[in-house]
């Protein structure tokens, strides 16, 4: 029988019904809260010891929480079938191919596991390609370097004699273009080579910002202390640009400022009541929404077991803050999707609008956003105010019906016929 992957689901349900936090349940299996975290988001596997002493922490069976891996086979065939429905695959004898060829089911769905996370591969490399400046700037360095070289080459290569004083200043430039293409083709293979960090270091200052943040995870523990903004830009902001650190600096600052008006201890016991809800929460601690949403995303596993993913925009609709969630990415480079509630918002300042997404990639998930504009500082006579826009994103309901299909952005979206499309998609809708 395949490998169960929904057993971490099973103990997150089995905790909740019971009312158990997530740090309790962790204690009692001497793990940490953040490890059972993973487990209960199925991104570690369990099994043998810890099962039985989670299982014995939740006072059921370890079967119970092992069982069914028959029904998520099944169901992941169901989706594979829904991914490609031109397929015709026989959907109502699902159960019979499980059954009698369980170890070609389970390789269907590692192909399908691993075609997507290829998919999520090349929307990611195809944003860099499109909108990453150091990139571009490589490229235009290399382009003009060869260029350079073959017309050095092509008057060597014409008929009749050259002055030997010539011919030594066309050879010396060939040799000096040559090396300075050597060295901008090492640079790009090393940047492109590089993984998420090191390339953001090498980035714009927004980019390094980003790193910095993923980094820490978007919780900055002295600052939840009252500790000085300095204090965290310190640690934080070493090895980093003069420009990132202006960025982070401001960037600490408002949280500083969030953290003293919004303390974890007066936010966790409302949270553990109404959910990441930001109106909700919003009306029963008497704070705006925004804060309440950059809050959200400050949140450590231990008191917000489900994360929750953060955009934020200027006037420009150019994304100032991304927290994404691996059901939600958002680009790193250039515009996202115009379709999302975050620019809707700036169209209708201070309304909260909430609707529910669907992303369009394999996986599909269906998400909970709101989204607000608010004035970005302070508002001054005979001005118009400046807005932001803020938009948090988090597991919908269940029973979520029709919900609004969007993308990353046009170039990484499969939608036809959508009316906000600004240029093709590199993705096939069949």
């Amino acid at each position: 029988m395949a490998r169960d992957t929904l057993t971490g689901s099973r103990i997150r349900e089995r905790r909740i019904s019971q009312g158990m936090r997530q740090a309790d349940l962790a204690r009692s299996a001497g793990i940490s809260a953040s490890y059972l975290n993973l487990i209960e988001h199925n991104r570690r596997r369990i099994g043998g010891k810890l099962l039985l002493e989670i299982a014995q922490a939740l006072g059921v069976d370890s079967a119970a929480l092992s069982e069914g891996a028959g029904a998520a086979l099944i169901a992941g065939l169901r989706e594979a079938a829904s991914d490609v429905p031109q397929a015709g695959a026989e959907v109502d004898r699902v159960d019979e191919f499980a059954g009698r060829f369980p170890g070609w089911a389970a390789a269907m769905l590692a192909m399908r596991d691993r075609v997507t996370q290829l998919e999520r591969s090349v929307q990611v490399l195809t944003d860099r390609m499109t909108h990453d400046p150091q990139l571009a700037a490589s490229l235009h360095e290399m382009l003009s370097t060869v260029t350079a070289i073959r017309s050095a080459a092509s008057i060597l290569a014409e008929p009749g004699e050259i002055d030997a004083e010539w011919q030594a200043r066309f050879h010396r430039n060939i040799y000096e273009d040559s090396a300075r293409l050597t060295e901008t083709s090492r640079g790009l293979v090393t940047y492109l080579e590089a993984d998420n960090a090191e390339a953001t270091e090498t980035g714009t200052p927004q980019e390094e910002l980003d790193g910095v943040l993923e980094r820490a995870g978007h919780h900055i523990p002295e600052l939840e202390r009252g500790s000085p903004v300095e204090e965290a830009a310190t640690r934080l902001g070493s090895g980093i640009s003069r420009a990132a650190q202006v960025l982070l600096r401001d960037w600490l600052q408002r949280y500083a400022e969030d953290a003293e008006a919004l303390p974890i201890e007066e936010l966790q016991p409302h949270l553990a009541q109404a959910g990441p809800d930001p109106l909700d929460l919003s009306q029963a601690l008497g704070e705006a929404p925004v804060r309440v949403m950059r809050r959200l995303a400050a949140m450590p596993p231990e008191v917000l077991p489900d994360p929750v993913g953060l955009a934020i925009c200027d006037a420009s609709g150019v994304l100032i803050y991304r927290k994404p969630l691996p059901d939600f990415p958002m680009p790193r480079f250039g515009a996202a999707c115009p379709l999302w509630p975050l620019y809707a918002a700036l169209s209708r300042p201070y309304a909260l609008l909430a609707t529910e997404l669907q992303a369009l990639d394999r996986a599909g998930a269906t998400l909970r956003v709101e989204a607000q504009a608010t004035p970005a500082g302070p508002l001054v006579a005979n001005s118009d105010p400046l807005f932001r826009s803020h938009m948090l994103v988090r597991r919908a309901p269940s029973g979520a019906a029709d919900p609004l299909r969007v993308g990353v952005t046009c170039r990484l979206c499969p939608k036809p016929d959508c009316p906000a499309r600004r240029e093709p998609s590199i993705l096939s809708t069949s």
